[in-house]
């Protein structure tokens, strides 16, 4: 993750400066502070900066009337609206609590406080521990999925990889039969003055083009409107159609409009996790259009002997997929589960995110329970248009680019983990769609005919790598 200095200059450009080692306003205050503590007095706040890494953090007692406030940052997610002012009232202490003989060990205290996050922000990078490929179809890392950052474009990001090509906006390669094999991908961002900003690395997995050929594979796809598109999923069926592949079946009842021969799914508009675990509002059979023709019940959901609607994944395997369970079941969900929540309040935010996460795991339990030998793929949440335009065409203001893109962020972040053990894999769809040339113009979330493409091939590289078993 990038970290950078989220506090604005004009905090300390309260007039009157006077210090150690500050003169002229807060870039030289940034400098100095490399090396050493700096200290900056002013008519109405006192700040003090310490060089952490290549990382500052800034203490700032802001005094007004008879009590005096503190704030503490180290700019980790690279915003500076809690910078922009002094803390809430109930971190506000009365001025006699501040005598100036105590304020530097206060600074100091607090000092540290803030670097122990800061040390923890360091590890954290955007990017999988592995990431998959095949031969002839194209995967790229475009920066702007793996900082947490406004401004990618000021960024320097140096990729080292034996295969592939950089350029400013994105690594990418098309690798070929000769690069099946196992890859180091390291990339490390640097900031305008060229100092590193963040490291990560991942290893490139390139799978043999016929991984899986002598095989079949039934396969069941979940999700919400990028799956119900049909797009993705027609990606993956194309793929699996060239030489090299396996025998493919797709199984599920949600109507694939413009589907490909043999491709099905289970995609419906605005569905969320707990939507599959528990929505049950039967209509009379028959209707084949109109707005009735919207599935309002669950595919997994069957009304009990009492009349209510229960989770039942065993039932839909025996009624909807012959009594044969899929090899592979493939989640694509998360974004509508948290798309309303507020990126500004990190409490509220962590609370909708968990309860995402228990929702996903009673679905999939479920699934483990019904289908023990399935393979269960949920590929990761998947970043948002990089254009600010996609969001006001579709929310008129209401939801904005960068609010999705910090709760995407945390989602993901909050999934990165191995979970092999429990029969679940995590797919990186996060990775390969392109922000920019993957979404038209006019839509924030859901992406244009090779953002698509994208999902569906990287989907496509995980399953080829678990057909070789090195998923």
């Amino acid at each position: 993750m990038a970290a950078f200095l989220a506090f604005p200059p004009e905090v300390l450009a309260d007039g009157g400066h006077e210090g150690i080692g500050f003169d002229e306003g807060a870039q030289e205050f940034e400098e100095a502070a490399q090396d050493s503590p700096v200290l900056a007095v002013g008519r109405s706040r006192v700040a003090i900066q310490f060089g952490f890494g290549q990382r500052p953090v800034v203490i700032v007692v802001g005094i007004s009337g008879s009590h005096a406030a503190w704030v503490a940052g180290a700019g980790a997610d690279g915003e500076d609206s809690e910078m922009r002012a002094l803390l809430p009232k109930d971190r506000a202490l009365p001025v006699s609590s501040f005598p100036m003989k105590r304020l530097l060990p206060t600074f100091l205290a607090l000092a540290l406080s803030a670097m122990l996050p800061l040390r923890a922000a360091e590890a954290e990078a955007l990017q999988p521990p592995v990431c998959f490929a095949v031969p002839g179809v194209a995967m790229s890392v475009p920066f702007d999925n793996i900082v947490l950052t406004q401004t990618p474009e000021a960024l320097r990001f140096e990729v080292k990889c034996a295969i592939g090509s950089a350029d400013a906006r994105r690594w990418t390669v098309t690798p070929s039969d000769r690069d099946a094999g196992d890859h180091a991908l390291e990339v490390t961002v640097r900031d305008a003055a060229g100092k590193v900003a963040a490291h990560g690395s991942m290893v490139l997995r390139v799978v043999p083009r016929d991984a899986g050929a002598a095989r079949t594979v039934r396969l069941l796809i979940v999700g919400d409107s990028l799956t119900a598109a049909t797009a993705y999923p027609n990606e993956i069926g194309r793929l699996l159609g060239t030489p090299g592949n396996p025998k493919w079946t797709m199984l599920g009842t949600a109507p694939a409009r413009g589907g490909l021969p043999g491709v099905k799914h289970e995609g419906y508009g605005g569905w969320r996790w707990d939507t599959f675990l528990t929505k049950f509002a039967p209509q009379a059979p028959g209707v084949a259009a109109g707005p009735l023709a919207r599935k309002e019940t669950s595919p997994f959901v069957y009304a009990g002997a009492d009349g209510k609607g229960a989770l039942d994944i065993a039932r839909y395997l025996r009624e909807e997929c012959g009594g044969q369970p899929p090899d592979v079941v493939t989640f694509l969900l998360g974004i509508n589960d948290c798309f309303g929540a507020n990126p500004d309040d990190p409490a509220a935010m962590d609370k909708s995110i968990n309860a995402v996460l228990d929702n996903a795991d009673r679905l999939l339990a479920a699934f483990h329970a019904a289908a023990p030998k399935a393979v269960l793929a949920v590929g990761l949440t998947t970043p948002p248009n990089a254009r600010e335009s996609g969001f006001e065409a579709n929310y008129k203001g209401k939801y904005h680019r960068w609010g999705w893109k910090r709760i995407q962020h945390r989602l993901v972040l909050e999934r990165l983990s191995h979970r092999e053990k429990e029969g679940i894999h995590l797919v990186p769809t996060e990775l390969n769609l392109d922000p920019v040339d993957g979404y038209p113009d006019n839509n924030g979330v859901h992406p244009n005919t090779a953002g698509y493409a994208q999902i569906g091939a990287s989907f496509y590289a995980w399953l080829k790598a678990w057909l070789a078993g090195k998923a």
